[in-house]
C-alpha cells in the first residue's frame, strides 16, 4: 500500500512492488494481519509528528505474521516463527501495509502461544503504550487513580485493564453517553461524560477531594487545563496523543505547582531494548492469565484498507481496527 500525495483515504493505492531480501538486522515477514493506528491517518494526511520524506509514501508499523527469511546477524528468529511487529521505527524507513514486509528484527516479538494473527496485530501498540507511560515511566501502583481520556480507543481500553491489574482505579472519560455502558463493561470504575459533566469536579468527587494520581490523555489541546485541575498533588498528566488537533498550552504555573505534565510517545519504550523486554514480559503475563483481552472492534480485508481509515476517522469504534491479508 502506497500513497503518492498527502490527503484523505482516497490517496491510498494498492500496488505491486518488489520486496528486497532482508539485510543485516532485518527479517522478512509474511504479513497476516495489520493493526491500524491513528498515527497512519496523521502521516497520510501530513499532520503527524514527522513529515513524509519522499513519495510514494508507505504506512504501517504494527502487524502479525510469520518469519519467511532472516537477515545476517539476526539471532533468536527462524523461518516459520509466528511473530508480531511492534511500532519502533519511522514509516519513512519501513512499513507493514503489505502482503510481505522487511522490518528491523529489534521491532519483532515472538507471538504468545494461543494468540492468533488478528490478536497479534491488536495487542502490542495499545498495551505497550499504556504500560510504558503509566507503569514503566509513571510507576503506577495499587491505590492510585488514573483518568483515561478517549477511553474507548484501543489504548484507552488497554489502560483500563492495566490499571485494574496493578490495583489502581481507572476513571474513563468519553465525549457522549453512547459508550458509557461499554466502558463500564470494559473495566472502568466510573465514566465521566465530558459533554455533560465537569471533569475536574467529578474526579475530585470520586476521589474524596484528593484528585487523580495520573491523567492519561490522548486528546491534548486546551482541555489539558481542566485535566490538570483533576490532578492530585504529586500527580502526572501524560499527553500521548493529539486528537483535538489544537495547540496544547502548559497549564498555569500556580495550578501546576507540585504537579507534572509530560508528553509520551511509544518509541520511548519500544526503542529501548530493556524497557521493551519488560513491557513484553508484562503484557505476555497478562495475556497468559486472562487479565488482558485485546478488543478488536472490526476487521477489513487489505483491499478495503481505505475504508478502514475512513472508519477510524469516524471515531465510532470501541477497540482496535485490524486489516487482514488473504494469502
Amino acid at each position: 500500500m502506497r500513497f503518492h500525495e498527502l490527503g484523505g483515504p482516497e490517496v491510498l493505492r494498492l500496488e505491486d512492488a518488489p520486496i528486497a531480501a532482508p539485510g543485516a538486522g532485518e527479517l522478512l515477514i509474511r504479513v497476516d494481519a495489520i493493526g491500524v493506528n491513528r498515527a497512519e491517518v496523521l502521516f497520510r494526511s501530513g499532520r503527524y509528528i514527522e513529515d513524509v520524506r519522499e513519495f510514494p509514501g508507505r504506512l504501517g508499523t504494527e502487524a502479525a505474521g510469520v518469519v519467511e527469511a532472516v537477515g545476517p546477524g539476526v539471532a533468536g528468529f527462524a523461518a516459520g516463527d509466528r511473530v508480531s511487529v511492534v511500532p519502533a521505527f519511522s514509516m519513512n524507513d519501513y512499513s507493514v501495509y503489505a502482503e510481505r514486509a522487511v522490518v528491523p528484527a529489534d521491532a519483532v516479538l515472538h507471538r504468545p502461544e494461543g494468540l492468533d494473527a488478528v490478536g497479534g496485530a491488536a495487542v502490542w501498540m495499545p498495551y505497550v503504550t499504556a504500560y510504558g507511560a503509566l507503569v514503566e515511566t509513571g510507576g503506577m501502583r495499587a491505590g492510585d487513580t488514573v483518568v483515561i481520556t478517549a477511553a474507548s480507543s484501543s489504548v484507552g481500553l488497554a489502560a483500563l485493564q492495566i490499571a485494574d491489574r496493578v490495583g489502581a482505579t481507572p476513571i474513563a472519560t468519553t465525549r457522549t453517553a453512547a459508550k458509557r455502558d461499554a466502558l463500564l463493561k470494559a473495566g472502568a470504575a466510573d465514566v465521566i461524560v465530558t459533554d455533560e459533566e465537569d471533569v475536574a469536579q467529578r474526579v475530585l468527587e470520586l476521589t474524596g477531594g484528593r484528585g487523580a494520581t495520573f491523567v492519561f490523555d490522548a486528546v491534548a489541546g486546551p482541555g489539558v487545563v481542566e485535566l490538570a485541575e483533576a490532578l492530585a498533588r504529586g500527580g502526572t498528566l501524560f499527553v500521548y496523543g493529539m486528537l483535538s488537533g489544537l495547540d496544547t498550552p502548559f497549564p498555569p504555573m500556580a495550578l501546576m505547582s507540585g504537579r507534572a505534565m509530560r508528553s509520551y510517545i511509544l518509541h520511548e519504550t519500544t526503542r529501548d531494548p530493556e524497557a521493551l523486554r519488560r513491557a513484553e514480559a508484562f503484557v505476555a503475563s497478562g495475556l497468559r492469565t486472562g487479565a488482558f483481552r485485546p478488543v478488536v472492534d472490526r476487521t477489513f480485508p487489505l483491499e478495503e484498507i481505505a475504508d478502514a481509515h475512513r472508519y477510524m476517522e469516524a471515531g465510532t469504534q470501541v477497540g482496535k481496527i485490524v486489516v487482514t491479508v488473504d494469502h
